[in-house]
């Protein structure tokens, strides 16, 4: 695996195959490392990387926080995994590039298309995390961090996190920097000596922006509606990814599709041809 540094954080990345370039943002959660596209749920059976990458450049990488990628603490925003991105591409001397989102790297990737319009050939958008039990769930996770934080303070949270070396996703109590505190030492020591209550509020004010909706996050309707760019949206169904938040996308996306088939219907056999019929003549 390889690493670069963006924005003053280092970035897992991987290139497979050749051809045009796909910068794919990983499904996962806050544990959104460059292996979910071959062992998180659907993404295991329709393997899109090892298809896409038959005919495409696949860039698949660490998302911040993540996996062997590093991290900041700081109010997070969509427009900070955008960056990460984005900085791959230019690292990586590449001016286009199709985006691909899965799960959570939905959010990221609409929210590039809207940032940078001139460098997004297409938006190929996977079960769009979404819907109000999603919501819901997504500031309860963060709740039990804070609650954790407030009886055993950032040193407990760092205890923590080394005995049972486990990521936010597992364990909710570890917060969304569990899996840098966990790798990092020095990382943890700084993480350690902020100052709770700011700490506590920048936390607060993080859930709030990502997940303030009870649709898809990741950009306003009234940007949505300003990208010009070709858009597959395949849905899904369960709480985490509601079908509402997939029919959302397809309405305020001018120029998408939406493949109107269910989960059950998502195969190996027919989502990987969609998606590279819609890859291929996405223009």
């Amino acid at each position: 695996m390889a690493t670069a540094v963006i924005d003053g954080i280092t970035t897992r990345y991987e290139v497979i195959g050749s051809g045009p370039a796909v910068l794919m943002f990983s499904p996962g959660g806050f544990d959104a490392t460059l292996d979910k596209w071959t062992t998180q749920s659907i993404y295991s059976r329709i393997r899109p990387v090892d298809h896409l990458s038959r005919k495409y450049r696949c860039i698949i990488f660490d998302r911040r926080e993540a996996g062997q990628s590093g991290g900041r603490v700081e109010c997070i925003s969509w427009a900070h995994y955008v960056k990460q991105g984005k900085g791959l591409l230019e690292y990586l001397q590449i001016e286009r590039a199709h985006i691909m989102g899965a799960c959570m790297g939905v959010c990221p990737a609409v929210a590039f298309g809207v940032a940078h319009p001139e460098a997004t050939v297409s938006l190929l958008l996977y079960w769009p995390v979404g819907g109000a039990k999603y919501r819901i769930r997504c500031h309860a996770r963060f709740a039990e961090h804070l609650a954790y934080v407030k009886q055993h303070d950032l040193e407990g949270v760092v205890g923590l996190v080394k005995k049972e070396g486990k990521s936010f996703g597992q364990d909710a109590r570890g917060g969304p920097w569990a899996t840098v505190v966990g790798r990092d030492p020095s990382f943890a020591d700084s993480y350690v000596n902020q100052d709770v209550h700011r700490y506590t509020h920048l936390v607060n004010e993080m859930v709030r922006g990502l997940f303030d909706r009870d649709t898809a996050p990741g950009a306003e309707p009234e940007e949505l509606s300003r990208v010009d760019i070709p858009a597959l949206i395949v849905p899904g169904n369960d709480e985490s990814h509601a079908t509402s938040a997939a029919r959302y996308l397809n309405e305020y996306l001018p120029r998408a599709q939406y493949w109107d088939v269910a989960v059950e219907g998502q195969t190996a056999q027919t989502a990987p041809p969609r998606m590279m019929h819609f890859l291929d003549t996405a223009c």
